[in-house]
């Protein structure tokens, strides 16, 4: 069921009373008050808060639906085969969604979880991480000569911007940030970690992408965030793990021919 733009604008949830078991009774049918509370709380599913005045706007929006649906009952347009088919989707789609809902509901994300995640992420991110820079060049003459250069007193940062193939930290003179070894490919993370800080590779490193000159400006211990700082983004990941594994299993006990 698609919205209209008043009903989109719609930015409040309030406890909404029905007192009446009508809203409103148009052309001699009732419009029933229960669907001012579904439409309230499909609006505060949607996480956008609401102002008391907001309902005046709910009730005058379920009337004009009402009219507007006598109307096409009446030209006949609920019979059409279109209507049909779309009717049948969009009861389709809100079937699915509550049994996604009532899925996770049953199977929610538990805290020992989420802690089992973040040990397995502090695992694989734990240990040294790496400020280092690095000058990319196609050939290893060229990687050869700058090494040359750099010992002879020329500043690493400059060549890094005159000559570096790498645009990214080219332009800041190698600067490749903090990092650990597992974000750069092996070639140049097993030349890396040999370096103390300070240390220059004394030979080009080569890689997929061309010839590396690689310098360690510092190292320290892996700076990860706390388990509270990224708790929510971990279950938000498990709860679709969870899901998607849910309907993996729902396709391979299906047959389907």
């Amino acid at each position: 069921m698609k919205f209209s733009i008043l009903t989109l604008s719609l930015a409040t949830a309030l406890s909404l009373p029905v007192l009446a078991q009508n809203l409103a009774v148009v052309n001699g049918k009732p419009v029933p008050s229960s669907r001012v509370e579904a439409l309230k709380q499909q609006i505060e599913r949607s996480g956008k808060p609401v102002t008391p005045e907001i309902l005046g706007q709910i009730k005058e929006e379920l009337i004009a639906r009402e009219i507007f649906m006598q109307e096409a009952r009446k030209r006949g347009l609920d019979a059409t085969e279109d209507y049909k088919t779309q009717l049948e989707l969009a009861r389709q789609s809100l079937l699915i969604r509550e049994l996604f809902a009532n899925f996770q509901k049953k199977n929610p994300v538990t805290d020992a979880e989420i802690k089992t995640e973040y040990d397995k992420f502090a695992a694989a991110n734990g240990g040294k991480e790496y400020r280092a820079r690095h000058i990319l060049v196609e050939k290893e003459d060229e990687a050869k000569a700058l090494i040359a250069d750099i010992k002879k007193g020329a500043k690493f940062e400059d060549l890094a911007k005159k000559g570096s193939k790498d645009p990214g930290s080219g332009a800041n003179g190698g600067d490749l940030d903090w990092a650990n070894a597992g974000s750069y490919v092996p070639e140049f993370s097993n030349a890396m970690v040999k370096l103390e800080k300070g240390q220059m590779t004394e030979t080009p490193v080569k890689s997929q992408f061309g010839f590396h000159i690689i310098r360690v400006d510092d190292i320290r211990d892996a700076q990860l965030p706390k388990l509270e700082e990224v708790k929510p983004q971990i279950a938000q990941q498990l709860q679709q793990q969870k899901l998607g594994k849910f309907q993996e299993d729902l396709r391979a006990k299906a047959k389907v021919q």
